[in-house]
């Protein structure tokens, strides 16, 4: 069986959805941006304050591997930027990748004002939480269809919803969500 990873906009529900297909999926799930606070043992804004951006990041791409790396397939919800970084792209390759779409004025609803966000926080550009989306969604939308294996627009839909929606489209294509060849079930 593949990963399942979930791509996306901070906001679109990455982590959220991906605890409950995990669930009606039952695998496990990985929440990247959880997985990197606890191995620092500090928040993503102190990561941010204390590493930049750049030491985000890093740390990032070393746990998406290693949790990539896992023969235990997982639903993983990564960080909304973790396509930014070409390795992080070179290995999403190898899961079945979903991109949670939303528009940036959904997005801005749901994430506020974005105190806790980094990089809607420190931002560049000026302006507020949505013109800082609507510029990190024009910055990123081009590697998140390069990565995505299917899209989920997610605009008006609960997260139930998208659960349904993800778990539906990955039934539609032949072997995502079963054993590979010469791999049992468990």
């Amino acid at each position: 069986m593949r990963h399942i990873a979930l791509v996306g906009m901070m906001g679109s529900g990455k982590s959220e959805t991906g605890r409950k297909l995990a669930l009606v999926l039952g695998r496990r799930f990985v929440d990247c941006d959880r997985l990197v606070a606890d191995a620092a043992g500090c928040s993503i804004p102190e990561i941010f304050a204390a590493e930049g951006e750049a030491g985000f990041r890093r740390r990032e791409s070393e746990l998406l591997a290693a949790v990539l790396a896992s023969t235990d397939a997982s639903v993983i919800a990564t960080g909304g930027g973790v396509v930014t970084v070409p390795r992080n792209r070179a290995l999403l390759a190898g899961a079945a990748v979903c991109w949670l779409r939303a528009r940036p004025e959904v997005l801005a609803a749901r994430v506020g004002d974005g105190s806790g966000r980094p990089l809607l926080v420190s931002g560049a550009g000026g302006g507020g939480a949505p013109e800082r989306l609507r510029k990190l969604a024009a910055d990123r939308d081009g590697w998140y269809v390069e990565v995505a294996d299917i899209v989920v627009d997610v605009d008006d839909l609960s997260v139930s919803q998208a659960t349904m929606a993800v778990a539906a489209r990955l039934a539609d294509v032949s072997g995502w969500l079963d054993d590979g060849p010469g791999e049992a079930a468990t």
